[in-house]
């Protein structure tokens, strides 16, 4: 209970740009639990709500896009996954956008210290990200990265428009104050010498930098996913995207993984401190997020908000459910501050 020289000294303090810790401590009660014994347990409020953002409103308003911005010359044209629990991002730590590039577009050459990935949705071969003078082909579902600090520009030289999701570490990023940007000066780079296409696993051959793998073919991926036969009772399948230089997760901010319900799946409860956003590649289910059911079903996109309790879901008894998953995690090894349960 406040008192009167408790109040006085708080005067004192503002004036002095001060604040008592007594003061600071507005999250404390928000999520805390006592134990019989007396004992006190205060954990994370999830970041953020659990969404979804279905493709059947989304399709319609990425077509009025294009008739709306006839060019991207000032703006990309992404739209962006606003979580409504959240004043920015789609999680706390972590933004992600549908973007669409008309045939014979070009999204200019920039970089920025934001890490960025690409999903590819409606692509081709004739639809291409270059990073760093390499051209990356965007068939449908490849992944495609764009490292923090690397030259990027995306072209669409088929005949259908290009689509795909875009996944950056705007929100952690802004938080730090850490944002660099520049603009090349001209609308794309100039195509690197030798070979454009890097391997999705390291060369001996090649100097540290060019090892790197910057796109990931879904064909690859999808010969894996198609003999997986472990499945975890909480998550199904996984298989990981990783840097084969490293044995790590492909960015420093941002892990990617596919997740496989097999038909009839229903998982048990768990919870994680990382936050998470999904494609919905093939199939149909639901997540149920601290008592909330959220259903999804092909090109669906999702947040995941952290600390809340899990279970997914796959409503079919026939078929799979295939979803690209991207997570804050690497963010969170690197600062101790993982944690997860089941049950």
């Amino acid at each position: 209970m406040a008192t009167e020289p408790l109040a006085a000294l708080e005067l004192k303090m503002k004036a002095a740009a001060l604040r008592g810790q007594w003061q600071a401590d507005p999250n404390r009660p928000q999520n805390l639990t006592r134990a019989e014994d007396g004992s006190i347990r205060v954990q994370p409020m999830p970041g953020g709500d659990a969404h979804v953002w279905r493709w059947s409103d989304i399709a319609p308003l990425l077509d009025e896009a294009c008739d709306a911005m006839p060019d991207s010359h000032t703006a990309r044209r992404a739209l962006i996954l606003s979580n409504p629990g959240l004043p920015r991002g789609t999680t706390h730590t972590l933004l992600a956008s549908l973007q669409i590039v008309q045939p014979g577009e070009i999204a200019w050459a920039h970089r920025h210290v934001i890490n960025a990935l690409r999903f590819s949705i409606q692509g081709s071969d004739q639809v291409f990200t270059v990073v760093d003078g390499r051209r990356l082909a965007m068939e449908p579902f490849d992944l495609v990265l764009t490292p923090g600090w690397t030259w990027h520009d995306h072209h669409n030289e088929s005949a259908s428009r290009a689509v795909w999701l875009d996944a950056l570490d705007v929100p952690i990023t802004l938080a730090l104050n850490q944002q660099f940007y520049e603009e090349l000066g001209r609308a794309s780079q100039e195509p690197a010498s030798g070979d454009l296409q890097p391997a999705l696993f390291a060369d001996a051959d090649r100097e540290p930098e060019r090892q790197r793998p910057y796109r990931y073919p879904w064909r690859d991926m999808r010969r894996r996913v198609d003999v997986l036969d472990a499945f975890d009772p909480c998550f199904g399948g996984r298989i990981n995207y990783i840097d084969p230089t490293t044995g790590g997760p492909i960015l420093p901010t941002i892990s990617a993984f596919v997740q496989v319900l097999p038909p009839g799946f229903e998982g048990t409860f768990h919870r994680s401190t990382e936050s998470q956003i999904a494609f919905v590649i093939e199939g149909e289910g639901e997540v149920d997020c601290d008592g909330a059911r959220v259903s999804w079903r092909e090109m669906d996109s999702l947040a995941l908000p952290n600390w809340q309790r899990r279970r997914f879901v796959n409503r079919s008894r026939q078929n799979r459910a295939i979803l690209f998953v991207l997570s804050d995690r690497p963010i969170l090894d690197a600062l101790g501050f993982f944690r997860s349960e089941r049950g």
